[in-house]
């Protein structure tokens, strides 16, 4: 098959979605098929990479981090007409996702459609300042319109599917988490003295117990959850550290939240990172967290997971069948709760060892292979039709 995937956000960015992409486009080919990425520029993309056709884009004025593709291209619907497209998948409700939809109505090519983003959680970009009210309301119909104008949605999880439901979506939804390539994180690929070469590289000693963090600095991660609670970790654990990987909107409002509570020596902000080195930089972490509870999936966690770091996570239906309290992880309700739990974890040694051997084999059946294989079933089955 000839597969077009249309997406707002592919390499080098570095996120969730971007994961799930690049891993479906490895598994189709490993298969036989041919994918072709149809994406926007990026100012950060110096190659050119085979079968990646870049739209001119612009950054999203209320949202920076984020670029917005030109709507139609007369060039893009060529090229789809000669490598004669069998099935349009689409990542994104907005202008990649918006003009894979008219191609797939113009050349009457089946479309399915990976519903990644809960928008109800994310409006807060959109509402800031004085240009527009963006509602959670409009949110659900604009993912309801969309998903419906599909042959088929695909959901990461129950928690997106049952959402989507209730949104009023009414074509089939399958639910299929995204695979994972475990090896990159796996332990036994590296070697001690260079991840305490790494750790010298940002402060770290070796007796310093470490909590982790990998993803955007965005608002909906709830970063600042654990930095309100670290004063009160610190008491008990003067030199834990909390190490957070990644950029975004709400970097800075957090240093300055860092210095206000006078813990800015004890929080690690260690930027974006190349994806062919993030692997390294789970060996750094005891202990790794999220407060988040806006996730679809969470791709970080099994990441963790499979690098063998206990997950600390709060409570949320999208981790069912992935972390089970006191089991391969931890599970907190109130944020009150967290100080206590780290800290058992950090100066529980065979504890930590416990959770992350069970965790290892909870993420083992999460396949990369698997993934391939029924997106594949869910494009054959539109084409039988």
């Amino acid at each position: 098959m000839n597969i077009g995937i249309f997406t707002d956000t592919y390499f080098p960015q570095v996120n969730g979605v971007v994961t799930s992409i690049r891993t479906l486009e490895r598994e189709l080919n490993k298969r036989g098929h041919k994918v072709y990425i149809f994406t926007v520029s990026h100012p950060n993309s110096k190659r050119v990479l085979p079968r990646v056709f870049r739209l001119p884009s612009t950054p999203f004025v209320l949202l920076p981090s984020h670029r917005v593709g030109i709507l139609y291209s007369s060039r893009a619907v060529g090229i789809v007409k000669q490598i004669h497209l069998d099935v349009i998948h689409t990542q994104t409700e907005f202008s990649l996702g918006l003009f894979g939809k008219m191609i797939s109505k113009k050349l009457d090519i089946p479309m399915v459609h990976t519903y990644h983003t809960m928008y109800e959680d994310y409006v807060h970009y959109v509402s800031r300042g004085k240009l527009t009210q963006f509602t959670p309301k409009m949110a659900r119909s604009l993912s309801r319109i969309f998903c419906n104008r599909c042959d088929k949605v695909v959901a990461p999880t129950n928690k997106v599917r049952d959402l989507l439901f209730e949104y009023g979506v009414k074509k089939p939804i399958e639910v299929i988490p995204t695979g994972i390539n475990l090896e990159p994180f796996r332990k036994e690929n590296f070697d001690k003295i260079e991840i305490q070469g790494l750790k010298n590289e940002y402060g770290l000693k070796e007796s310093d117990p470490v909590i982790l963090f990998i993803g955007r600095i965005a608002k909906e991660k709830s970063i600042d959850v654990v930095i309100h609670e670290m004063p009160t970790l610190l008491k008990k654990l003067p030199n834990a550290k909390f190490m957070v990987v990644g950029d975004g909107p709400m970097k800075k409002e957090l240093e300055k939240l860092c210095k206000t509570l006078n813990i800015e020596k004890s929080v690690i902000f260690a930027g974006e990172q190349p994806w062919d080195t993030i692997g390294k930089f789970y060996q750094l972490g005891d202990v790794f967290i999220s407060a988040s509870v806006t996730e679809t999936q969470g791709l970080t966690f099994a990441e963790a997971m499979a690098a063998k770091i206990p997950v600390v996570a709060k409570q949320d239906k999208s981790l069912e069948g992935i972390i089970e309290d006191k089991v391969n992880g931890r599970l907190f309700t109130q944020n009150d709760e967290l100080s206590s739990i780290l800290f058992e974890l950090l100066t529980d040694k065979p504890l930590r060892e416990n959770l992350a051997q069970n965790a290892i084999k909870t993420v083992e059946p999460f396949s990369s292979d698997y993934f391939g294989e029924r997106l594949e079933q869910v494009y054959q089955s539109l084409l039988k039709k």
